[in-house]
């Protein structure tokens, strides 16, 4: 339902929340040049169960999200795991070796994008997004397992 759901909303209106939400999150990363790493290259970020995917680069000192780009390295997983991932409920590293996040790519890469995800603070996050990837976690942690 929430896959319909995020499809149905134009792209651009999701580009302007994610790029705005990025540029919060990674404010102080992007002054002190932290993500520099990413500069002109292409993550492609894949919700699976979602059918969503976009794009993510440094441009010009801003993260910009693209519909559609050659990636450098790709990750790939569901929503559940990738919020779990966020709230830092769950270790991207065991994820990946029970083949639940995909990594593809660019190895080098992937690694500074990994290791921004670990560096992540989550009482960092702008609050109306802690509080929401909280809740989708909670959620997550109480649904009856398969």
């Amino acid at each position: 339902m929430l896959g319909m759901t995020l499809r149905c909303i134009p792209f651009n209106l999701k580009k302007r929340t994610i790029e705005q939400l990025l540029q919060l999150q990674f404010k102080h990363s992007l002054e002190d040049g932290d993500l520099d790493f990413l500069e002109n290259r292409w993550l492609k970020i894949q919700v699976t169960d979602l059918q969503l995917v976009w794009f993510v680069s440094l441009i010009d000192n801003k993260l910009v999200v693209s519909r559609e780009e050659i990636p450098d390295v790709s990750f790939i997983g569901n929503a559940n795991d990738l919020i779990m991932i966020a709230t830092r409920r769950q270790d991207p590293d065991t994820l990946f070796f029970q083949r639940r996040l995909i990594v593809e790519g660019d190895t080098e890469l992937g690694l500074y994008v990994k290791n921004l995800m670990d560096s992540i603070e989550i009482e960092a996050m702008p609050k109306f997004l802690r509080l929401t990837l909280e809740k989708l976690a909670d959620i997550i942690e109480s649904a009856p397992k398969n």
